[in-house]
């Protein structure tokens, strides 16, 4: 089954173009089962990029899925028109009375303020504690994940002496679990961030997933929340790191290009994307695993 987004979303043409299944409102309504609720909490500044690449994936389940695209209630983007998030995005405000089988909640280029310092950190706060009541599963990233293990764990986070900027090789540490169901023992992974995580504040309940000796640990499961928390960017486009680099020179930063990005690590080449199957391999995990144990009734996810 294909993905369900509004009609006239931009993300629309571009995944029809790639051959993703995008249903529309009439055909969806002929069909009779419950779709999965999706939400996508979005705190990227390029919100369009973004939801095209998680509606990709998303996409890619055999699955009927609904997408609800949700922005933080008063927090004015200076990168997307006012107009273009009233139409396709609603507040949480708006959606915290409904419940969702998954939801994402995104990074945010935020890597440098504390996170009590963040505008927004208190709506944050009710959004984390509402996902234990109203969402029966949610995937953290990148920002994202590093606050949800601050909030619910209080595990420690560390400015590394470098950002850690590019495609790195990473080890499944648990090929039994779930998500990882298909995976390969050693694969690429894009990473773009300034933080790293304290090994010795995670709690003994948080299960090591994915795992890198040069750049640290990758993909968390957290069953007591109901969540995986996942630092590094799956959902990035061949382009996403290149356009960083380029975005940084460009503004006179010192900055080395992606770490095994481009072809002989030369960035006037077109990078290369090695790490996209297991991306679409880990949303389908993760959607099936959803759609495996998540409520008919939706008004009984989180009793």
């Amino acid at each position: 089954m294909p993905i369900r987004i509004p009609d006239d979303l931009p993300a629309r043409r571009v995944l029809e173009n790639e051959g993703i299944a995008v249903m529309d409102s009439t055909r969806a309504a002929r069909q009779d089962i419950r779709p999965l609720q999706i939400g996508l909490l979005n705190l990227m500044p390029n919100k369009q990029r973004t939801e095209t690449q998680f509606a990709r994936l998303i996409g890619s389940t055999p699955l009927q899925v609904d997408v609800t695209l949700v922005r933080i209630t008063d927090h004015l983007s200076k990168n997307t028109p006012q107009e273009y998030l009233d139409t396709f995005y609603q507040t949480w405000e708006d959606v915290r009375s409904r419940k969702f089988d998954g939801f994402i909640v995104t990074g945010a280029p935020i890597a440098n303020i504390p996170f009590e310092e963040v505008r927004y950190w208190q709506e944050m706060v009710e959004i984390m504690d509402w996902t234990q009541t109203n969402v029966h599963h949610t995937m953290f990233i990148c920002w994202g994940a590093q606050a949800a293990l601050h909030h619910f764990h209080g595990v420690r986070r560390y400015r590394m002496p470098h950002k850690a900027f590019g495609v790195y090789r990473h080890k499944v540490v648990n090929t039994r679990a779930p998500y990882l169901r298909g995976f390969s023992d050693d694969l690429a992974v894009p990473v773009s961030r300034y933080n790293d995580i304290d090994r010795s504040s995670l709690p003994e309940d948080l299960e090591i997933l994915i795992d890198s000796a040069e750049v640290g640990i990758c993909m968390l499961d957290d069953p007591r929340h109901r969540a995986v928390h996942m630092l590094n960017h799956f959902e990035y486009d061949h382009t996403s790191l290149a356009e960083e680099y380029e975005r940084d020179i460009g503004a006179g930063m010192t900055i080395d290009p992606p770490v095994d990005l481009f072809p002989n690590n030369d960035p006037t080449q077109v990078p290369e994307n090695r790490w996209r199957s297991h991306a679409f391999l880990l949303f389908q995990n993760w959607i099936n695993e959803i759609y495996q144990t998540t409520h008919y009734d939706l008004d009984q996810i989180g009793s």
